[in-house]
């Protein structure tokens, strides 16, 4: 008849009657590595994990669709009133930044406004100095970038703005008002469509 008992060190096995100094130790069952189960943790934690920001309802969809679409589609009357090409793809992305996440600091009205024209100035800067080349759009979407660290303005399409300028070299006179008077028309819209529904977020967080 065999017995065993369990411990910490492992399992050991007798023979009734036997003398206990022949008890013969089995081995102990080897649990996983300390090391091991960190990095399947933090492998499955990393990669499986959803991070991504929860789906907002139909409602507030639909509302910041719509809003922004409306806006950009006004652009589009305003540039073919005065035969000029209003919406550039920066002012889109603009749009969607202030519709679909009006409370980050990328778009508030400082960033959007002064973001766009300090892009608008890099731009211009670059190109007197550089010419049209894309290798001159890159210096400019850099230099963007860093100047609107410095003057806290976060915007991202802004970056893109000084890029436009520089490959398409659209005349200064005539852009830069409708850039400016485009840009308070986005602020002006995503401050209206925050009160038309009563569970938008409020836009802006802060003016300046």
């Amino acid at each position: 008849m065999n017995t065993s008992t369990t411990g910490t060190a492992g399992t050991t096995s007798t023979m009734a009657g036997a003398d206990p100094a022949d008890t013969v130790p089995t081995a102990p069952v080897p649990g996983p590595r300390p090391r091991t189960v960190f990095i399947r943790t933090l492998f499955t934690r990393t990669l499986f994990t959803p991070r991504a920001p929860a789906r907002p309802g139909a409602g507030a969809a639909l509302h910041s669709v719509s809003a922004a679409t409306t806006v950009l589609l006004a652009l589009v009357g305003i540039g073919a009133a005065l035969h000029e090409p209003v919406l550039i793809p920066p002012l889109a992305a603009s749009a969607a930044l202030i519709h679909s996440a009006p409370t980050l600091p990328l778009a508030q009205p400082r960033g959007v406004v002064i973001g766009h024209m300090l892009g608008a100035a890099v731009g211009y800067a670059v190109l007197a100095a550089a010419g049209n080349s894309a290798w001159a759009a890159a210096v400019a979407a850099g230099a963007t970038l860093a100047l609107l660290i410095l003057a806290r303005t976060p915007h991202s399409p802004a970056v893109a703005t000084s890029v436009v300028i520089v490959l398409q070299t659209p005349e200064p006179a005539r852009f830069l008002p409708l850039l400016l008077g485009s840009v308070v028309l986005l602020v002006l819209t995503g401050y209206a469509g925050s009160r038309v529904r009563r569970k938008a977020p409020r836009y802006p967080a802060y003016w300046w």
